[in-house]
């Protein structure tokens, strides 16, 4: 599934095509993805200009000057596309501009979505509402304070979006591995100090996944078509087996239905 870091890649990548520009045309190719499309979709689209894009959570968001924002989400295998050759069977929703660029998103599964929100009304639309603070916004003080009390696995606890806003496996894995905590520790027992290392370590592994383009695993690929290149850095991610930097080896386990991949000599 597309994490933060290859929203926030598609969502720059998607600038370039789209920021101040006009829509000539959309065509949606299909009534629905994993829900039915806004049926006024084309009306309140064509013609208008886009005034921004930016991102929230694992959602992409852009803006118009009519004042509304097409919220897009990638679901397992969801992609936008750039002036493709031609048009495929998974490309379900098409964007033409003024200048004549076409940009397509492609979805296999179909577990993406497309909706339509009034920017105005975004922080009330029942998905964000819901949504805890970015991780690029959190401080350590924040998070204990979200934390506080809770039984669960920390690995488990950064997963929920209503904690952390945008978090997802691949780099959760990765930043409680350079913050050396175990992924099993109860969310409520991790120290201050330990927060003070965690905190660092997501934004930090965010970061550099968002500068490599984000991780190309199974259909995701930015909207230039080009494929990340961060999987090439994981520490742990995917690595079972595998020797650790410190000698050791990485292992993995089950939580939630989710791999969980760790250093046993690391992490604690």
């Amino acid at each position: 599934m597309p994490e933060l870091p290859e929203v926030e890649t598609t969502v720059r990548g998607l600038a370039h095509v789209l920021d101040g520009r006009r829509i000539e045309r959309v065509e949606a190719r299909r009534p629905d993805l994993r829900h039915p499309l806004p049926v006024d979709l084309g009306q309140r689209l064509t013609g208008a200009r886009v005034v921004g894009l930016h991102r929230r959570a694992k959602y992409g968001l852009i803006d118009t000057h009519r004042g509304d924002t097409l919220v897009f989400h990638l679901g397992m295998s969801g992609h936008w596309r750039i002036d493709p050759s031609e048009i495929g069977k998974h490309d379900h929703f098409l964007i033409e501009t003024d200048e004549g660029r076409r940009l397509a998103l492609n979805d296999a599964r179909r577990f993406g979505s497309l909706d339509l929100v009034r920017t105005d009304a975004l922080a009330e639309w029942p998905p964000f509402k819901a949504l805890g603070p970015e991780p690029f916004d959190i401080d350590p003080g924040e998070l204990r304070r979200r934390l506080a009390g809770r039984s669960a696995a920390i690995k488990l606890l950064l997963l929920d979006q209503r904690i952390v806003a945008g978090l997802g496996n691949i780099y959760v894995c990765e930043a409680l591995y350079r913050a050396g905590i175990h992924p099993r520790r109860a969310g409520g027992s991790v120290s201050l100090a330990r927060l003070d290392r965690l905190v660092p370590a997501i934004r930090a592994v965010l970061t550099e996944a968002i500068e490599a383009g984000g991780s190309s695993l199974k259909d995701f690929a930015s909207p230039n078509g080009e494929l990340g290149y961060f999987s090439k850095s994981f520490a742990v991610y995917d690595r079972e087996g595998q020797p650790c930097a410190c000698g050791g080896t990485v292992r993995r386990i089950v939580q939630g239905g989710r791999s969980s991949f760790y250093c046993p000599h690391c992490q604690h």
